[in-house]
């Protein structure tokens, strides 16, 4: 198996929201801690990717569903390196999850909650796979819209529950969001976490504490996958990996291309072409 992968990017109709594909092959490929700003749901099409998640470990085999839910750091790499892993993932904003189940009154209106990560649902597997075959060959805006919030739906409804109540420590939710907020907001010049334990009356430990508590990452660690992030957005305008690179917070392109590649699984290069060639 040939380390490999390739990214898609479907519309929701003809002038509806982007969503990313990827079709993924790997031999030891090994993703480094990081989060998403949407839901990811994968599924495993062969070998076996083992996935550290929530303080555990997930074990994929073929047909599983995996869901891994917003902010929630995770890593992933081969289950047996002689067979690697090949999956199918998408990469949904939270609200196509959310919007179906709100005319029910399900979940009081909030974002759905996958407890169980894993999931064995053949017949739902089944369609994510061939609807993410089809539309990564050829993404029809109409199709896409038509098929992928169906799936996302079903998907939610069959094995979402309710969020459980917070757990954090008292007052790190709203420290982390503050930090979290400072450093997307000084993207390319953040501030010294001494200086924002200063101004939120916290020594640096206690910002750590907090943020860490609630992330999961971190600052440093949530500001490269963020940065990541933007440049995912930049990267699919066309601008050049290197202009990229310094409009984003990295030192250069091959420190944008080391965490690129460290939380995506390819460079910026390769995934600035896949999806300017599906958006043809």
């Amino acid at each position: 198996m040939a380390e490999q992968a390739l990214w898609t990017r479907a519309r929701l109709g003809r002038c509806g929201p982007p969503l990313d594909l990827l079709t993924a092959n790997f031999r030891q490929h090994v993703y480094a801690p990081h989060a998403h700003e949407e839901y990811t749901v994968g599924v495993c099409v062969g070998g076996s990717e083992v996935i550290a998640y929530r303080g555990g470990h997930i074990r994929t085999g073929p047909g599983t569903i995996v869901v891994l839910e917003p902010g929630e750091p995770h890593t992933g790499g081969p289950g047996n390196p002689t067979d690697g892993y090949a999956y199918r993932a998408l990469y949904a904003e939270p609200s196509l999850l959310a919007d179906g189940l709100r005319p029910a009154g399900n979940l009081a209106g909030g974002l759905p909650h996958f407890r169980e990560p894993l999931i064995h649902d053949p017949a739902l597997a089944a369609a994510f796979s061939h609807a993410h075959t089809d539309l990564s060959g050829c993404p029809d805006p109409l199709e896409a819209e038509s098929r992928l919030p169906w799936l996302l739906t079903a998907l939610a409804q069959r094995h979402a529950t309710a969020r459980p109540a917070d757990a954090l420590v008292p007052g790190a939710a709203v420290i982390a969001r503050t930090v979290r907020d400072r450093l997307a907001d000084e993207l390319t010049a953040p501030p010294a976490l001494a200086t924002l334990g200063a101004e939120l009356g916290l020594s640096r430990y206690q910002l750590l504490r907090a943020f860490r508590t609630t992330m999961g990452l971190p600052p440093y660690a949530w500001l490269a996958q963020h940065r990541v992030a933007r440049a995912r957005v930049l990267l699919a305008s066309g601008l050049r990996p290197a202009e990229v690179a310094s409009l984003v917070g990295f030192a250069d392109q091959a420190h944008l291309t080391r965490w690129f590649r460290r939380v995506l699984g390819v460079t910026p290069a390769v995934y600035r072409n896949s999806v300017q060639d599906s958006g043809r």
